[in-house]
């Protein structure tokens, strides 16, 4: 496990603690090398007693089973190419083989990707949209939180054919998401009480909802003073008329079977969700103005990050989908 200091590396140890397969066997820290897992994490304590964080050293790593990457984005892409093809699998939890087109690394990431010729060997790790693909694949990019949300809620429509020009994705997060590093933007008295939209215009999600729709989207994430926890709000024009009813009905069909999303009648919350692998999707279309609002809700370090990675490397390993990965969310 490369990455495993992190939020998204934490939960993936808390994960695979769980999980009657995988054992965590490296977890390298880069800063954190040579510390205790439990001491910088005190939560992992008992289920990790002795161990430790370890450089990230490309050598450590061959051999294993499946390598799960949570680093910040663009430091993957150095190192997988060292290793692919010399370990069994590798699920990347972070943005650097998710989109297909090399191009628009530089226009989202501000960067040009390092390892190219890699990104059509990747499958996108989505399982309720990609399982066929991911069954027995050894590059995994697991998709990121909020196209996570927003493909659950519209997906459905979009291969369906009902949606009709752009779509409009309004999503709001914990602030887990922007990960464990410090930023003054992060402090509680920065966050507590407040609530705020960033990245007008320039999410670096946003080609990554629309190369799952195939539909340009206007992306607008928030920020929510609470810790974990993600609720995306999509508008959409249906391109033929629809009901609500209509709609329900065509989210129950695609999701039927499905262990990890539930097609509520009310509208989703975060709190449904806390701490599991599930996501809370609903929908409805306003017959005054005919606009479709569709909803998701999951928990952004479980669904949308380490439980999302989780699920792909079950089914590249030819376990149990739902091997290890929580059901039940905490509540209160």
């Amino acid at each position: 496990m490369v990455g495993a200091s992190g939020y998204g590396g934490t939960e993936l140890l808390r994960i695979c603690a769980a999980h009657p397969e995988l054992e965590a066997v490296v977890a390298t820290g880069g800063a954190s090398a040579g510390e205790p897992v439990g001491r910088r994490t005190p939560s992992l304590a008992a289920a990790y007693p002795t161990l430790r964080y370890e450089q990230t050293d490309p050598s450590v790593l061959l051999g294993l089973d499946v390598v799960f990457f949570a680093l910040p984005h663009g430091q993957s892409q150095r190192i997988i190419p060292e290793i692919a093809g010399r370990v069994g699998a590798v699920v990347d939890l972070a943005a650097d083989f998710r989109l297909k087109d090399a191009s628009l690394y530089p226009r989202w990431y501000g960067s040009t990707h390092e390892a190219p010729e890699l990104l059509s060997e990747f499958v996108y790790g989505l399982p309720e949209l990609f399982r066929e693909e991911l069954c027995g694949a050894r590059l995994v990019a697991a998709a990121g939180c909020y196209p996570t949300a927003a493909a659950l809620a519209l997906a459905p429509f979009a291969r369906a054919g009902l949606l009709d020009g752009d779509v409009i994705v309004d999503a709001a997060s914990g602030v887990s998401g922007a990960g464990r590093t410090t930023s003054e933007r992060l402090q509680f008295s920065a966050v507590d009480e407040d609530f705020g939209a960033y990245s007008l215009l320039t999410h670096r999600h946003t080609p990554e909802i629309e190369q799952l729709l195939g539909h340009r989207a206007l992306f607008t994430p928030h920020l929510v003073p609470m810790t974990r926890g993600l609720l995306a709000t999509c508008y959409a024009r249906p391109a033929r008329g629809l009901t609500s009813s209509e709609a329900m009905e065509l989210l129950d069909e695609a999701y039927s079977g499905e262990p990890f999303v539930i097609v509520t009648e009310d509208p989703p919350s975060t709190k449904q969700a806390s701490g599991s692998n599930t996501a809370h999707v609903s929908a409805r279309v306003d017959e005054r103005t005919g606009w479709l609002v569709a909803l998701c809700a999951l928990d952004n370090l479980v669904k949308g990050a380490a439980g999302q990675a989780v699920q792909c490397a079950n089914l590249v390993l030819g376990l149990d989908e739902a091997a290890g990965l929580p059901l039940a969310a905490v509540y209160p």
